[in-house]
């Protein structure tokens, strides 16, 4: 499933062509992806509007338009969004279309439907969607870092790990850079969040900012799926220290110390058991 860089990489890729653009018009041509496709409410949110930003929150696309209404997008786990001539046909798996007054369309693809295209009002305009305000602070952002995670770790038992995916402590990380950042910060995914040392928390925070970074910085992860709205893949898989790699030697440690996979929360989880612990 695409993860933060993913999405900032879509975000990026798509706001220079989309804001200041107007919507002629929006086309749901399935009757629901992962939640139900309302088509009278999204032609009433969107028909006729201007676009005024595209931002990320999170893994969600926030595209805002006049008056203050937003469409939330998420991509589920196979969701792409392209840009066409408005004449152009439709390519196989597209589920949203919306016409652009400079005679393009923004389609929303998405084969196993785990996507979403949700309308909402914001409180005021630039504001947060009040269904995503329970979400923690971005990764990337100064209000996140050890200090943060060292006052939320206190007591709790849960796996390093899956701690860092809960979204209401940081907004966006996902198991790819989960695994990865653990394993920058030298650090057992399965350590119980409270007996996370003051520098144990700053070391992670620093390590999540960094593979987050990185990660963007090559367009993403392309496991499977991922393609940008350029129908580019993400390079950062040829990046990866340790997801993915079970069986082979640590590329920290070397030769003999090979990197073992097991689950933590129902989720592949990857260590070396050298220089993790």
């Amino acid at each position: 499933m695409p993860e933060l860089p993913e999405v900032e990489t879509v975000c990026r890729a798509l706001r220079p062509s989309l804001v200041g653009r107007r919507l002629l018009d929006v086309r749901p041509l399935v009757g629901r992806l992962r939640t139900p496709l309302d088509a009278a409410a999204l032609r009433n949110a969107c028909a006729g509007r201007q676009i005024l930003d595209l931002r990320r929150r999170a893994k969600f696309l926030v595209l805002e338009l006049e008056d203050r209404h937003a469409l939330i997008l998420h991509l589920g786990m196979t969701g792409t969004f392209h840009l066409d001539p408005a004449a152009a046909p439709h390519r196989p798996h597209d589920r949203v279309t919306w016409e652009l007054d400079d005679g393009t369309s923004l389609r929303f693809q998405d084969p196993r439907r785990f996507g979403s295209v949700e309308c909402c009002r914001l409180p005021a305009a630039g504001a947060e969607p009040p269904s995503l305000a329970s979400l923690g602070p971005e990764p990337l952002a100064p209000a996140f870092d050890g200090a943060h995670l060292h006052h939320h770790a206190h007591g709790r038992r849960t796996a390093v790990k899956a701690w860092i995916m809960q979204q209401e402590l940081v907004a966006g990380v996902g198991n790819i850079y989960a695994n990865e950042a653990c394993f920058r910060a030298r650090l057992d995914p399965r350590t119980p969040a409270g007996h996370l040392s003051r520098h144990a928390c700053d070391r992670l925070a620093a390590e999540i900012k960094g593979v987050l970074a990185d990660a963007i910085r090559a367009g993403g992860t392309t496991i499977r799926d991922f393609r940008s709205a350029d129908g580019s893949e993400g390079h950062f898989s040829r990046q990866l220290q340790i997801y993915g790699h079970a069986g082979e030697d640590c590329r920290r440690c070397g030769p003999g110390h090979s990197i073992e996979r097991l689950r933590l929360a129902g989720r592949a989880t990857y260590r070396c058991p050298h220089c993790q612990r």
